[in-house]
């Protein structure tokens, strides 16, 4: 009996340790402008706790007819664009990576609904090495940017519906 009760103690002791493996998403939330056929952006935080570098490679939701990995940049002279990443995004080993506004981020195009303040969006991200991840992303279109996404903030007019993904 005492034997098992050691057992018992190492397991729970070492059961922190486990709930950390893999990649788990931190702060997911979406904003979106206009109603059907509309757009919206995915930001979340990657967190990868495992010891080998992962990709995330893909991203699919039921609610736009596109959903797509994107990055904005910013020219020279201070345009800013947004292209497609089909190879999708590194995330290191034991590092995390944002998906943030003004920098890398997911993208909805050709939305089926008008999503409003507290609708959940069902995301799933596949990795390269832990496979789907199924994330609940809630709809915040009051949500304000950080400082550093302060230039992409509110770009009105911009149509991504258009969009394609390059092609190599």
């Amino acid at each position: 009996m005492r034997f098992q009760a050691l057992i018992a103690a190492a397991l729970l002791c070492a059961a922190p340790a486990f709930a950390h493996q893999g990649v788990h998403i931190e702060n997911p939330y979406a904003r979106t402008s206009g109603g059907i056929g509309g757009t919206g952006g995915i930001f979340l935080e990657i967190m990868n706790h495992a010891d080998t570098d992962d990709r995330l490679i893909g991203v699919a939701s039921d609610v736009a007819d596109r959903v797509e990995m994107h990055t904005s940049t910013e020219s020279a002279g201070g345009v800013m664009s947004m292209a497609a990443v089909p190879e999708g995004f590194p995330v290191a080993a034991l590092q995390s990576r944002d998906l943030k506004r003004g920098g890398d981020h997911i993208m909805l195009m050709g939305l089926h609904q008008k999503l409003k303040n507290g609708d959940v969006i069902h995301l799933t991200l596949t990795f390269e090495k832990a496979g789907e991840v199924k994330v609940d992303v809630p709809v915040d279109n009051a949500r304000k940017p950080d400082a550093a996404a302060a230039p992409m903030a509110d770009m009105p007019g911009m149509d991504h519906s258009t969009m394609e993904a390059p092609v190599n």
